[in-house]
């Protein structure tokens, strides 16, 4: 086969082509439409420029966007990661739990909060290294691998908490979760400076050109001399990292940390990276992309809610979301097959 250069495309595909890669965008720009068409008819009032419903929107995409963007990373790698759910559970509850001793042992609340927060990020590291030595040392199936992760993490995270929630009582821990910074939420803030790292990470730094590599090639990566291995124990530890911190931040937000706490939001990052224009056969998607499908996934509960429709609603809305993402993508996929000669 002989790839045609993509100025070679038809102007006809060409748009196409870009309009299919800001699949996400388009459907939060409709679902934004339809609730505030909704809301002007029904309630009389404006949806979007409603700064409460923005801030609850915002803070609704905190959690499954963490977990979206180290998953970002994985799947771009070809990979899956079933465990990021109960690795978030499992850093909520030992954060809160090490926020408690440190207050016990006479800690000021800061640096407790300061001890709660590194607890729960660092107890990450060890799910995240295991995933990453048995998906390339041993060479163990992503969904398998992660799905194992999925149970002892799940396990762990109920024996630490006892089989209950783990109140936390620590005023920095509630200001990280529920305080604002000139009307805007700290947990907004936090994410937004996550999302900025993770972009610049993916797209200006040879680990970003490198998880590309592996997810379109792992053969052809190898050959070009990456150390594949040590890429994909990075990969991993990040996805376990980024659902540490959204761990910790929850135990701040409900000033709890219980071990069920990212259980929802498994499906949740996957679909917001899905939605955002990732190949789940890998090599492709964007942090910018993975943002639009989190806020797609936001709009779509927070709104539901807004214009009082059943919450079980949400599942088959964003499930038809996901669906048509994967038809776009496909679509788009035999568009640019047209590109080579055969």
């Amino acid at each position: 086969m002989t790839a045609i250069p993509s100025d070679a495309m038809s102007p006809g595909r060409s748009v196409l082509s870009r309009i299919a890669d800001l699949r996400a965008w388009l459907f939060l720009v409709l679902l934004l439409i339809f609730f505030e068409t909704w809301s002007r008819t029904v309630y009389g009032v404006s949806f979007t420029s409603n700064t409460y419903n923005l801030q609850s929107i915002g803070i609704f995409a905190t959690a499954p966007l963490l977990l979206a963007l180290g998953q970002t990373f994985v799947i771009i790698s070809a990979g899956i990661d079933l465990s990021v759910g109960f690795t978030m559970g499992l850093a909520a509850v030992t954060s809160a739990h090490m926020a408690n001793y440190a207050m016990a042992a006479g800690m000021d609340p800061l640096p407790a909060m300061l001890v709660g927060l590194g607890a729960g990020v660092g107890i990450a590291f060890i799910p995240g290294l295991v995933n990453g030595w048995l998906i390339a040392r041993l060479r163990v199936p992503p969904f398998i691998g992660t799905l194992g992760m999925y149970g002892i993490a799940r396990g762990a995270a109920f024996l630490i908490a006892g089989g209950m929630t783990v109140p936390v009582s620590n005023e920095w821990f509630a200001w990280i979760g529920n305080g604002r910074v000139l009307g805007v939420p700290i947990l907004v803030i936090i994410t937004v400076i996550v999302v900025l790292i993770m972009h610049y990470v993916l797209s200006q730094t040879r680990f970003g050109q490198h998880t590309y590599a592996l997810g379109a090639s792992r053969e052809a990566a190898v050959r070009s001399g990456i150390n594949v291995s040590g890429l994909t124990i990075r990969i991993y530890l990040l996805a376990a990292v980024c659902a540490g911190l959204a761990g910790a931040l929850y135990s701040g937000r409900f000033a709890a940390g219980a071990a069920q706490a990212g259980e929802p939001l498994l499906l949740s990052s996957i679909a917001a990276v899905v939605i955002g224009g990732a190949s789940l056969f890998g090599g492709s998607g964007t942090i910018a992309g993975t943002v639009a499908g989190a806020l797609v996934i936001a709009v779509i509960q927070y709104g539901l809610v807004f214009i009082n429709v059943e919450p079980f609603w949400q599942f088959i809305a964003v499930g038809v979301v996901i669906i048509i993402s994967v038809l776009v993508d496909q679509s788009q996929r035999r568009l640019l097959g047209g590109r080579l000669d055969e």
